[in-house]
């Protein structure tokens, strides 16, 4: 004989879900065997001092004040500062510098090179500086060389083989352009401390207010703006569609057995 079936069944507990399983990020360098690059860091290493190097030179033979007022000059010295923090990186194995920062060294030393060679010196260009000053000889024809040609080519080879891709974005080219727009500030701040009529008021020609007036002057400021937000954009364009120069198959920290049985 069977017991009743009770009238009122007391309600059963719910059944617990799967619990999700909770997020947790392992860093590459415990997965990954960490891998040194001596050479990189040598080459970055020796840019850095090239480029300190040539910035020292200037500094002994002017005036300090009026040669870390430069464009190039503070490139040139944000550069050996990225290059040395990197070549040490690459030495000791850890991850690379933000590409924020890589991308704005990079972005302003390239901006050197060109306005140097397509405005300053180009006999065609209506900045040049030929008929203005005397051209440089001796040790500043060479430190001329050094941090507007040598430096510049360096680091566009260090950003293209020895660099992975893929790591400038986009969202940043407007955060690099900070940097140009403070420096224009700060040129009409220095002209204006300084008397009418003195030689260096202004360092650049396309930004001589005395010579252009401060109409002609902001122009030329927005259409060299423009120019260095498109070549931010070609930049972070080139560095997705390049090459890995730097690929090779890692070794993680798993290995698979074969099946038992």
């Amino acid at each position: 004989m069977t017991a009743p079936i009770p009238r009122d069944i007391p309600d059963l507990p719910a059944v617990p879900g799967v619990p999700a399983l909770l997020p947790s990020p392992v860093p590459a360098t415990a997965v990954v065997t960490p891998v040194r690059h001596p050479l990189t860091a040598l080459y970055r290493l020796l840019v850095a001092l090239a480029a300190a190097g040539a910035v020292t030179i200037e500094l002994l033979l002017g005036s300090p004040v009026r040669i870390l007022s430069y464009f190039t000059i503070q490139s040139n010295l944000l550069l050996a500062l990225v290059l040395a923090l990197s070549a040490r990186r690459a030495w000791s194995a850890r991850r690379p510098l933000p590409s924020g920062l890589t991308g704005a060294a990079l972005l302003y030393i390239t901006i050197t090179g060109l306005v140097y060679h397509l405005l300053l010196v180009r006999g065609s260009s209506p900045f040049a500086m030929n008929g203005e000053t005397a051209p440089p000889t001796g040790w500043h024809w060479v430190t001329d060389q050094v941090l507007h040609t040598a430096i510049p080519v360096a680091a566009a080879l260090d950003w293209l083989l020895l660099t992975a891709p893929g790591r400038l974005h986009l969202r940043q080219a407007a955060t690099w352009l900070l940097y140009p727009l403070a420096y224009l500030t700060l040129s009409f701040i220095r002209g204006e401390l300084i008397l009418p009529g003195t030689p260096g008021r202004y360092l650049y020609p396309f930004l001589d207010v005395d010579l252009h007036g401060y109409k002609s002057v902001l122009g030329n400021a927005l259409l060299l703006g423009l120019a260095f937000y498109a070549l931010a954009v070609l930049l972070v364009a080139v560095d997705h569609a390049r090459p890995n120069p730097v690929r090779r198959r890692a070794k993680t920290g798993f290995r698979l057995q074969p099946p038992v049985g």
